[in-house]
């Protein structure tokens, strides 16, 4: 027999986005609203399990590999780091089995108004899921009158020739790994393809990246995508751009990979492949039509920044929906703004000013819009780039071929766009979040004293550019 369950909320999915919306409503409701969440999988979703904690996890492991061999200030002699790489990665699993834990199977534990309901849901109507297992057999339905798709999104890999036949690890799966691999070929210059790609150089391995684009990075300025090549070529990555894999296929041991370049096709030996193309959302098995929620093409699902779809009563959050920016921190807000607004508030998620970041060293993060981006949509901006060479915390460092960039409306000054290449750019980018949300000007970052010497004085050097030639001012100049 079926059994039938009754909430006041209904989220399908149990990573970030649900998560967020779940503790929220909970606080809106003093615990009183009920609460079903579907999912299955790991819980806690993307970002803990196969995302943002294991590969920054492993990046820093490969730091502390690679640059006590190449140090950046003289006087300091190269010296060799021995490590074991399967420990590494059991370091790396049992980290990602705690923070698992912690995070999301205790937290959601302490909640006594959320039901846990381990299968897949599928839409009967815009009211009610019947929620299946593994094997396709129905084990409960489930109503609400209000519901919240959070269901997230997995890796995409391309139909190559030759691919599934080969094998190929994805972000998914590359964290299964107990040997590291002598080679490996990347498919795909985003965040993704090179966070685990410098990983996998730092630790050793020979890695080639093939990106169709013309450039890295395309989300941010022109000459930090450069910048960031030559950084990774200088540490022996190698890279084909404008580039694509033609077919892939098993040769002994090892795969050979056709690669269509500029020059022709070339075909390159390596020991493993990472697919790195890209996710796909998890809404084709959610029978969408049932309850009359509009996708677009790629299958996402389209929201207002409201996260209201195009059923009443139902909502999205997260890597499932038709967006710009995929990120847990979003994905997050995304779950919040959702419950408030299903209960009586007006809220509205602000992309503009939502920062987004690539954890390569240097690393590269970005909010706002790029030149280009605003020339388009004003007819003109004017900017300022500040090389890392200008900047005394970065020069210290050793550090000096970074740089940060401020784009600003020409007529009132207001910064619409931070971009930076730098060691903590995570860290610093947030003034640039401030700036754009809160319509700073360059005057109010000037006006505003920075610690020295520090990667976040470059923010009001960069400033400071607007004004004067920073190359003709002393340390700390007003």
């Amino acid at each position: 027999m079926v059994k039938e369950e009754n909430f006041d909320l209904l989220i399908i999915g149990w990573g970030a986005a649900s998560f967020s919306a779940a503790i929220k409503a909970s606080e809106l409701s003093g615990g009183q609203m009920s609460i079903g969440m579907v999912g299955y999988g790991k819980i806690g979703g993307t970002c803990v399990n196969v995302g943002c904690v294991p590969s920054k996890y492993l990046l820093e492991a490969s730091h502390s590999v690679y640059y006590p061999q190449h140090p950046r200030i003289e006087g300091i002699v190269p010296s060799q780091v021995n490590y074991d790489f399967s420990r590494i990665m059991d370091g790396l699993r049992s980290y990602v089995r705690e923070a698992r834990e912690k995070k999301y199977v205790n937290v959601i534990e302490a909640y006594d108004n959320v039901t846990a309901i381990e299968g897949k849901a599928r839409f009967l109507d815009g009211r009610t899921v019947e929620i299946y297992d593994a094997s396709g057999s129905v084990k409960a339905r489930a109503s609400a009158p209000n519901i919240l798709i959070a269901t997230g999104s997995r890796p995409s890999v391309p139909s190559i020739d030759g691919l599934r036949e080969s094998g190929f690890l994805t972000s998914d799966t590359v964290w299964d790994l107990d040997r590291l691999p002598a080679s490996f070929l990347v498919i795909g210059g985003g965040a993704i393809g090179l966070e685990i790609g410098q990983a996998l150089a730092h630790l050793g391995s020979e890695v080639t990246v093939v990106e169709a684009m013309e450039r890295l990075l395309p989300q941010t300025e022109p000459e930090i995508g450069d910048a960031v090549l030559k950084r990774l070529e200088e540490e022996g990555m190698r890279f084909y751009l404008k580039a694509r894999v033609m077919s892939v296929s098993k040769k002994g041991e090892r795969k050979a990979v056709k690669v269509l370049t500029h020059r022709g096709t070339e075909e390159i030996e390596v020991d493993e492949v990472l697919v790195a193309t890209g996710r796909v959302p998890n809404t084709d098995a959610l029978n969408l039509e049932a309850a009359g929620v509009k996708t677009d093409r790629a299958g996402y699902i389209m929201t207002g920044t409201d996260m209201r779809t195009s059923r009443e009563g139902i909502y999205a959050a997260g890597d499932c929906v038709s967006k710009k920016m995929y990120l847990e921190t979003l994905a997050a807000r995304e779950g919040v703004v959702a419950v408030s607004n299903m209960f009586g508030d007006d809220m509205r998620i602000d992309y503009s000013s939502t920062p987004w970041a690539v954890f390569t060293y240097p690393q590269v993060a970005g909010v706002g819009v790029t030149e280009e981006e605003y020339s388009k949509m004003a007819g003109a901006c004017s900017c300022r780039v500040l090389p890392l060479s200008q900047l005394t915390k970065a020069t210290i460092m050793g550090e000096g071929g970074g740089m940060i960039k401020i784009v600003i409306d020409p007529n009132s000054g207001r910064i619409v766009g931070v971009h930076a290449l730098a060691p903590n750019a995570t860290d610093i980018i947030t003034e640039g979040a401030y700036a754009v949300k809160y319509g700073y000007t360059t005057d109010d970052i000037i006006s505003t004293a920075h610690i020295f010497p520090s990667i976040s004085e470059g923010i009001k050097l960069a400033a400071q550019a607007f004004a004067r030639d920073i190359s003709r001012m002393s340390c700390c100049v007003e």
